[in-house]
């Protein structure tokens, strides 16, 4: 009996250590771990959008970092016979004007927005009515060196300001806005007559000492500009021929690379003889108007009331009309059918000529 209960417990206790080792026994199969949702896909940031200019140049639409829509700009008279060339500081006119003088010569009126920032300018010559119209178009104050007696009349009459250099106080050596050098240009020697500079430096201190600096009477530079100005449907001209007489004759060349329409005269590049660069801009606008011989020098007057023309920009061209009215009036453009015209955001030459005359393109 007692060796029966003996046995009894022996396999009780093999029984319980067996049951111990499968316990004990590490599973057959890893625990695999818990699956994790995919990462997002990665998203690339939206572009900063491109904040918009604080400000744009009244005088060509480009943008700016000031506002200078309420600063009045300066136009100067630029000698333009082939043995004064080359002028000087006209690379840097916002806005050039070319109309006849006499004789079936032209001289440009260059207008400025910001005329501090300029280098030398010149050669100055002599003033006419229609020049000062275009100039008091802008509200701009009026540079020139002598006159005619038209215009003379016109400034006695009407009391007239303007910065002369041959009459009046800055004519003076003392004024400090005009002197003369006959070998003004690197290589050039020239006439008496075709030696009178200024600069942009003498131009703002005499606006800000005659208190010139700013518009009045809440003047607005109506011009449009947008960033494409080629005329839908117009027609090829990328060389456009701008004849003004016998003797001078205009050439624009469009250069696809820069979007301007570079300068020619007399066979060669309209050079600005500060630094040798080539005159080219974004808009040329070319204006018929009717010019009539008014003395024995062979003087002009040029009726500025209105007319028809043709706008060029990005190597297209197309018809236009155009009207300023009064001598203090603006400029405006409009397309044939009457909308207003926009211009190209950049620098503008204007040529004005003969209704007889009547420029070509290809």
């Amino acid at each position: 009996m007692k060796r029966i209960v003996c046995l009894f417990c022996a396999l009780l206790l093999l029984l319980c250590a067996g049951c111990g080792a499968e316990e004990a026994e590490p599973s057959a199969t890893p625990t695999q771990p818990l699956p994790t949702s995919a990462p997002p896909e990665s998203q690339e940031p939206l572009p900063t959008p491109t904040p918009a200019p604080a400000f744009y140049h009244p005088l060509t639409g480009l943008p700016c970092t000031e506002d200078l829509s309420g600063k009045k700009p300066a136009a100067v008279m630029l000698n333009n016979l082939k043995t004064a060339l080359p002028q000087q500081g006209n690379g840097q006119a916002d806005v050039i004007y070319e109309v006849l003088a006499e004789g079936g010569i032209t001289r440009m009126l260059a207008v400025y927005q910001q005329p501090g920032q300029l280098g030398l300018v010149g050669s100055v010559r002599s003033a006419r009515q229609y020049y000062w119209e275009l100039a008091q178009g802008h509200d701009a104050v009026y540079i020139h060196a002598g006159g005619s007696p038209e215009f003379y009349n016109t400034k006695d009459r009407l009391g007239l300001f303007t910065v002369d250099g041959v009459r009046g106080y800055y004519s003076g050596k003392d004024a400090g806005m005009f002197w003369r050098d006959r070998d003004r240009v690197a290589g050039y020697h020239y006439d008496y007559e075709h030696s009178l500079l200024t600069s942009g430096e003498a131009i703002a201190d005499m606006l800000a000492q005659r208190g010139l600096e700013e518009h009045s009477g809440g003047y607005a530079y109506e011009a449009l500009f947008t960033d494409d100005a080629a005329p839908a449907g117009g027609q090829r001209a990328t060389t456009v021929t701008v004849p003004f007489s016998n003797y001078k004759t205009g050439v624009f060349r469009y250069s696809p690379s820069s979007g301007l329409y570079l300068a020619e005269e007399y066979g060669e590049p309209y050079l600005d003889g500060n630094d040798g660069s080539q005159i080219g801009v974004t808009n040329l606008l070319v204006l018929q108007a009717v010019c009539t011989v008014v003395d024995d020098a062979g003087r002009i007057d040029v009726d500025l009331s209105s007319g028809s023309g043709w706008f060029a920009c990005g190597g297209k061209m197309i018809p236009i009309v155009w009207e300023k009215g009064g001598a203090d009036q603006q400029l405006r453009y409009a397309q044939a059918d009457g909308s207003p015209l926009a211009l190209g955001r950049g620098k503008s030459y204007v040529c004005i000529i003969p209704t007889s005359k009547t420029p070509t393109a290809e």
